[in-house]
Order: structure tokens, then C-alpha cells, then sequence
């Protein structure tokens, strides 16, 4: 019989993660010792590896993940029926940000769209927006006349995408609300990734398409359209005329080609969803090593989902390229707690089911695997959510946990590159960026081939290094931007993930 193994990640641990399923009475190796587990532990879990005290912080990758609810004896199952949060979290030091840049001339480089205001597209798509939800089926119509062989006639694009939503009316014209959704739309219509877009309105909603066009003035000539619904003449003339303007769209879009650029102009939103146990050992510390080389090559990459880094935000402070990034970063995270207690909740309420099933017991313990994906670099500059990423290197941008609303603030922020880790098995897409989705576990790997990009499975198994692991998902990252498609692109996946983060009242 093969026999269990589990995992100590740093010698002040008091608890250990188990790499195959444990059962009862049946003895472990512990520092040469055997242990014998007093109940199964699922894999990807925790078992204390030495006596707990109630009270006594229970401790992982070297930081406190949560307090024993009672007395702990070493072989019993650590999770959430005998683990609670602290009171208030320790703000230790953090590792030293990395700072060895490779010199310009040995760069590493990928095949990108160039385009006219120097911004460098990974894809070549035709976007057509909406401004508000009532001109959401006109989008998808004028769309879905690119398909099925329509786009044959136009080689070097990707595709036609809808960018729909729910909101744009019934609410305030002006306040935070309008300002973060009209933000967020203009970022993706100057996404590098579209070569041209058509905003479509109805015309008597508050988000007004005149007001978002506005803000694309300074795009080249001839790739910021708009179409009101109600000025064509319903719907019938709206799609008739917005095909035919994708069209025009089309045939510039399919002049472009690629060419090579270093790898500094790529922008890299990094997420984490359907996380497990293994999440904070593999996939995390892998995607965190390929960043360190993308930040060495010159590139940026944005850490989000600010409810997710609660609990390890002090690594992030240790790194704080200056005393305002930091403060910035902790001014973010004193806004969400106000905002989740005066909407009735707390913070620790954000592991799912799905993360606890895996074996994540609290927001702290999911925080440092969360960090980690950010590497060892510098934090250079803290953004709010969707606002333009001017700033090189390793960056933050506020917003929620939620993957689909974080990853459209990246996108919309600058990203031509979403990394995603995950545990339980996400299938996310995220047109017209494509996302790269790594494995926690080669079981996962090999369970949802048709949906992961990269297997980190082989660090716990012992044949891949996390440094290996992150150098092979750099490379990857180097082919997916020059062309390769992503899982999530062979299956179509992206059409309907744009969610912006909708604040404020609805009226």
C-alpha cells in the first residue's frame, strides 16, 4: 500500500497538509516520528503535527492562519469545527523584494500587435459595447453575424465580441456608481487586444454613449464607433448597420500584424479561484516565480481581489516600493471592512464552499497562498479598480474577490494576459484576453485536461522545483501572447465574462 505523505512548509509550522487522503490509526512520518491521524483527513488538509492550546495561533508557511477553538491533539484534523480567526492579525516582516532586472538587450521578447499608440495587443479582436443592458441583444446580434465562417475573409483577427452587461441605467448620473462603470468600459474599448470598437446605446439611458465616446477621442481615426438604438430606428436597422460598420472594423483590423516586442509590454492580471490546500504550495509560489521573471524582463503584473490578501497584506507592506504604496494598500483594506460590516458581513466569510471542501480554513490561510502569486518584487504603485496600469513592475489594483469582476477591473485597467490558479477546477475565459489556467494538482490536471494550460502538480510530487515550475509557465505565458491558444479559447469560452463591479443605488 502506498503510503500517505503529508507536508511541513516551514519549520515553525504546527500543522502539516496532506498530499493523499489520511486515514484513521494508520501512522505517518513526522520529523521521525510516527503519528497516528485520530480521524480520516481528506487531501489538501490539515493535521497538527505537535499539541495546540486553545487560544494558540495555528500556524502555516511560517505565518498564524487562524486560533485554536479548544485544545488541538497533535493528529487530529485541522479545519473549521476547532479553528476561528484572531482578534487582530500580526503584521510580521515579509521577504525582501527582488529587484535583479535583466538588461534591455537580453530581454526576452513575444509576437504582439503594435499598435498606433504603442500599446501591444496579444489578440486582435473587433469589440462591440454596450453602454447599457437595453442594447445588450443588439450587441450579441451584431456579433453573432461574425460566425460560423463569416470571419473567414479576415485572417489575421480573432474574432467579434460583445461586451454586455446589466446596468448603465437606473442610476445616478453622477457619484461613484456611473464613474466606475463608464471607467471600465472605456478600458476595455482601449484595450490593445481590440483593434476597434463599436459602442451601441439605446439613447435615453444615463450612461449616455456620447459621454463614453468622449473618452476615446484620443484613439486613432476611424476605431471608436457608436450606434444609437433609438436614432437608426429599432433594432432591425441598428444590427443591420452595426454589421456593416464591424465590417469597416474588420477590414483595418485585418491589416495588422504581428511582430516582435520585448517582453516589457506585457501586462499580466494574476487570479486565483476555486482554491484548495495545495492552491499556497504549487500553482501560487509557481505563477509567483514566472512573475518575478516577467517584472526581471521589464513586465508588469497586477495582484488583486483586495478581500483575498487580508491577513498577509504585510508582505505586501514589507515590499512597498514607498510609505504611499503602503499606505494606499492599507487605506483599501480599511474601506472593505467598513464596507462588508455595513452590509452585514465579515471579512472571513470570503473562503467558499468549494475553498473549505479543499481544505482552506480561514481568510488568513487563503491570503498567504493568494500573495504568493504576486512572487518576490517590489510592490510599485496601488491602483482602484479598473484605473489605467501606467506603472511597471508589481502592482495592485483594488477589487473584489469575486474572479469574473476582478479579472474585468484588470482587463480594463491595461492587461493583454490573465494567469489563473486553480484548485478545484475553474473554466474561466475572459475574451479579448486570453487566460492561461494552472493546475494546483496533476489529479486536476488530468481530471479537466480539456480546461488547464499547466500542470504545478509535479512540485508536490518532487520532480519539478517551484523555480522550474515558474520558468516553464513564463515560457508558456511568452507563446500564449505571440499566439497560442489557451483551453479556455478552444472552447469558447469568454463571450459572457465581462462583470464590472457595480456600485451604488439602483433607482
Amino acid at each position: 500500500m502506498k503510503q500517505p505523505t503529508i507536508v511541513i512548509l516551514h519549520g515553525n509550522d504546527n500543522v502539516a497538509v496532506a498530499l493523499d487522503a489520511l486515514a484513521p490509526d494508520v501512522p505517518i512520518d513526522v520529523h521521525g516520528a510516527p503519528l497516528r491521524p485520530a480521524a480520516a483527513i481528506p487531501a489538501g488538509h490539515k493535521i497538527a503535527t505537535t499539541p495546540i492550546a486553545r487560544g494558540d495561533a495555528i500556524v502555516k508557511c511560517g505565518q498564524p492562519i487562524g486560533v485554536a477553538l479548544r485544545d488541538i491533539a497533535a493528529g487530529e484534523h485541522v479545519h473549521v469545527h476547532n479553528v476561528g480567526m484572531p482578534e487582530r492579525h500580526a503584521h510580521d516582516d515579509g521577504p525582501a523584494g527582488d529587484t535583479h532586472d535583466v538588461p534591455a538587450d537580453r530581454r526576452d521578447t513575444f509576437d504582439g500587435f503594435v499598435r498606433p499608440d504603442g500599446s501591444v495587443g496579444t489578440r486582435n479582436y473587433v469589440g462591440v459595447i454596450a453602454s447599457v443592458n437595453c442594447s445588450a441583444s443588439v450587441c450579441h446580434a451584431i456579433a453573432d453575424a461574425y460566425r460560423h465562417g463569416a470571419l473567414d475573409a479576415f485572417g489575421h483577427v480573432d474574432g467579434v465580441v460583445a461586451i454586455t452587461h446589466q446596468s448603465g441605467c437606473g442610476m445616478s448620473a453622477t457619484g461613484d456608481g456611473i464613474e466606475l462603470l463608464r471607467r471600465t468600459l472605456v478600458g476595455y474599448a482601449r484595450n490593445p487586444n481590440f483593434a476597434g470598437v463599436l459602442l451601441v446605446g439605446l439613447g435615453c439611458e444615463v450612461n449616455q454613449v456620447g459621454a463614453l465616446a468622449e473618452r476615446l477621442d484620443a484613439a486613432a481615426p476611424g476605431t471608436v464607433r457608436t450606434l444609437v438604438i433609438q436614432d437608426e430606428g429599432g433594432v432591425r436597422d441598428t444590427v443591420a448597420k452595426g454589421v456593416s460598420i464591424v465590417r469597416e472594423l474588420l477590414e483595418a483590423a485585418d491589416g495588422a500584424r504581428r511582430s516582435a516586442v520585448p517582453a516589457s509590454r506585457l501586462t499580466v492580471g494574476l487570479q486565483c479561484g476555486g482554491s484548495d490546500g495545495y492552491s499556497g504550495i504549487t500553482a501560487n509560489p509557481a505563477l509567483g516565480a514566472a512573475v518575478d521573471l516577467l517584472v526581471r524582463n521589464g513586465g508588469t503584473a497586477i495582484l488583486s481581489e483586495t478581500p483575498e490578501i487580508y491577513g498577509a497584506e504585510h508582505l505586501l507592506i514589507a515590499r512597498a516600493a514607498s510609505r504611499d504604496v503602503a499606505e494606499r494598500l492599507l487605506g483599501r483594506l480599511q474601506w472593505w471592512e467598513r464596507y462588508v460590516a455595513d452590509n452585514g458581513g465579515e471579512m472571513n466569510n470570503n473562503p467558499s464552499p468549494g475553498n473549505l471542501a479543499g481544505g482552506i480554513t480561514t481568510i488568513l490561510e487563503k491570503s498567504l497562498g493568494a500573495v504568493s502569486k504576486g512572487g518576490r518584487s517590489p510592490l510599485r504603485a496601488v491602483y482602484d479598480y479598473a484605473e489605467p496600469v501606467r506603472q511597471a513592475g508589481l502592482v495592485f489594483m483594488d477589487t473584489p474577490g469575486y474572479d469574473p469582476v476582478s479579472a474585468t477591473g484588470q482587463i480594463a485597467g491595461g492587461a493583454n494576459l490573465v494567469c489563473f490558479t486553480t484548485g478545484r477546477g475553474s473554466v474561466f475565459g475572459s475574451k479579448p484576453v486570453p487566460t492561461i489556467k494552472i493546475a494546483t494538482t496533476t489529479g486536476l490536471y488530468e481530471r479537466m485536461q480539456s480546461d488547464m494550460d499547466f500542470d504545478s502538480g509535479g512540485i508536490v510530487a518532487g520532480s519539478l522545483s517551484v523555480g522550474e515550475a515558474g520558468e516553464r509557465l513564463f515560457r508558456l505565458m511568452l507563446d500564449v501572447a505571440s499566439g497560442r491558444r489557451s483551453r479556455s479559447e478552444d472552447n469558447g469560452i469568454g463571450e459572457r465574462e465581462f462583470v464590472p463591479w457595480l456600485r451604488g443605488a439602483v433607482m
